[in-house]
């Protein structure tokens, strides 16, 4: 019985770490493939992109947290039928983000983020992604 009870809790187990998985995405945008997503080439491509996708058909998963030079940011895989790419959100406001700023993305990645909100800054020497809010995740 202890054998059973054993393998049971090893497919659940597995099943339940493989159900966090993001569905695979196909880039077919070659400057996702060469250039870094921190690259000035990379993010001007990526708001180009959307805005002529509708962003609400969009899904993000949490890929991990960075601080660089006192500036906090949150790295998202961005997936939808046309698009397969990472986005970096600076992050001010940190309102129902605590937990992910506290252990910095450790546990949470991976976690699916709905409806994920942000706002696209472009200047002529930049563009930057900011954080707004989410509905919720899973996780």
């Amino acid at each position: 019985m202890k054998e059973y009870l054993a393998i049971l809790v090893f497919i659940i187990s597995v099943f339940g770490l493989n159900s966090c998985d993001r569905p695979v995405c196909n880039n077919e945008n070659p400057i996702f493939d060469i250039e870094n997503p921190e690259s000035e080439k990379y993010k001007a491509e990526l708001a180009e992109q959307l805005k002529n996708i509708d962003t609400s058909e969009l899904s993000y998963w949490l890929k991990g947290y960075k601080n660089k030079n006192g500036v906090e940011s949150l790295d998202f895989y961005i997936q939808g039928d046309e698009l397969c790419a990472v986005i970096n959100l600076t992050v001010t406001n940190w309102n129902g983000l605590e937990d992910i700023r506290k252990r910095r993305g450790i546990g949470r990645r991976g976690a699916e983020f709905k409806n994920l909100r942000f706002k696209i800054v472009k200047n002529p020497n930049a563009t930057s992604f900011v954080y707004n809010s989410f509905d919720y995740l899973i996780d």
